[in-house]
């Protein structure tokens, strides 16, 4: 009797075994995130190994990243429109193929003991920070004042109203426009930051499917010029209508107004022949270079922007002005921070973005600038994908705020290196 009982025994523990290990062997996938209590709570579908996970932790801005290896998001809507008073942002994406993403945005680092509950094996909790956002707290204060809130949005309604007159204005005083700006507050508060739309008017940039690079590179540029004044910045549009601006003009605000930063927007092209196979995002700081591709894209911008700039601007005044100009290393920089903080937006919740990397160029609209100057790609209209993807407002959001937090890395490390 006690043999027969402990080979039974001997048989389930077995039958446990091989179970675990066949649930823990497929993909599992999350079927449901939510916040509870303090704390992220993931459903999965099956039995998840916790010890599979990896957690990481990145500073500026401070996140808490976790890879969850074979694993599938149950559908895109999973994990989406997450908000907590406790952190700035929760974003969870399929970041590869079998691997999901988990990325908790936090002002300040924090203890965060992440585990499974006691006999739920299809559960993992991540706890999020006790104390509260104070971007949450500010974006409070905001929605619980109705009246200035109404007040407000009378204001923004007569503004959009008036754009195309208080332009034209603009362009005959050679004025940069600025967009209302909401109150500020830290650090950066005061620090001047110049945005070129580029092209515009009569030039309308590179085309594809019937779009235009000048109103793509406008709507981009209005978002960023939004997230940098959230940030604390002052910030100067060359042009936020569609007009065309003179290569004197652009380069002249940012140096006008002492800005710290210029940041050059555009889209890039390539013939029918590569449209299919050629996309990415890439960021250039001003040098010379031998690199053909470089070059083809500098030739293009410069096209346009060069027309009516004037004798000034002979080939010996320009090859001289990118050999010995200032800030060239400060560009590459900074250029090196936005290309890092938007491939990693782009990358959390779209597949198959290229990182077309950091390059240096001979663009002209960049050599006027004798401040950290960059010109952001974000990428090709020329290809089908990547053209739908750049007019859809939530893509032109994730580009824009990494920018924003490409130039806020940048600025502390400067605060860090010297006195502004």
């Amino acid at each position: 009797m006690v043999k027969t009982t402990s080979v039974k025994l001997v048989k389930l523990l077995l039958l446990l075994i091989f179970t675990s290990t066949s649930l823990y062997s497929s993909i599992a996938v999350l079927k449901k995130a939510e916040l509870r209590n303090g704390e992220l709570r993931l459903k999965f579908n099956k039995s998840y190994n916790k010890r599979n996970i990896r957690a990481r932790v990145f500073n500026h801005p401070y996140r808490r990243v976790f890879d969850i290896p074979d694993a599938r998001l149950a559908s895109r809507k999973v994990g989406r429109n997450l908000h907590s008073s406790h952190c700035r942002s929760i974003r969870i994406s399929q970041y590869k193929k079998s691997v999901v993403r988990i990325v908790i945005e936090a002002d300040k680092a924090y203890t965060c003991e992440a585990y499974r509950p006691l006999f739920s094996y299809m559960s993992y909790h991540i706890p999020l920070p006790k104390y509260k956002s104070k971007k949450h707290s500010h974006y409070m204060k905001k929605k619980n004042a109705p009246a200035k809130k109404t007040k407000r949005k009378k204001s923004d309604i007569k503004h959009s109203v008036k754009v195309k007159p208080a332009a034209a204005k603009t362009a005959k005083k050679s004025k940069p426009y600025i967009l209302p700006t909401p109150v500020v507050s830290g650090s950066n508060k005061g620090t001047r930051i110049v945005i070129d739309a580029g092209h515009g008017g009569h030039d309308s940039g590179a085309v594809g499917g019937k779009k235009q690079e000048k109103d793509l590179v406008l709507q981009i540029a209005k978002r960023l010029n939004r997230q940098l004044v959230k940030r604390g910045y002052k910030v100067y549009m060359t042009r936020a209508s569609d007009r065309f601006l003179k290569l004197p003009q652009r380069t002249k605000i940012a140096d006008r107004k002492d800005a710290k930063v210029f940041i050059s927007i555009h889209a890039n092209s390539v013939p029918k022949k590569k449209r299919n196979k050629i996309q990415g995002v890439e960021t250039f700081f001003l040098q010379n270079t031998r690199d053909a591709k470089s070059q083809r894209i500098a030739a293009r911008e410069n096209k346009a922007v060069l027309k009516g700039a004037g004798s000034s601007l002979s080939k010996k005044v320009i090859i001289d002005s990118v050999l010995n100009g200032p800030k060239i290393v400060q560009s590459n920089k900074l250029a090196i921070d936005v290309q890092k903080r938007i491939m990693t937006n782009l990358h959390s919740q779209y597949r198959g973005v290229r990182d077309g990397g950091v390059r240096h160029a001979p663009f002209w609209v960049l050599v006027g600038a004798s401040r950290p100057s960059i010109l952001v790609e974000v990428g090709y209209i020329s290809h089908p994908r990547e053209r739908k993807r750049l007019f859809t407002p939530s893509y032109q959001e994730l580009i824009a705020k990494g920018i924003a937090e490409g130039v806020e890395n940048y600025m502390n490390n400067r605060k860090k290196e010297i006195e502004f």
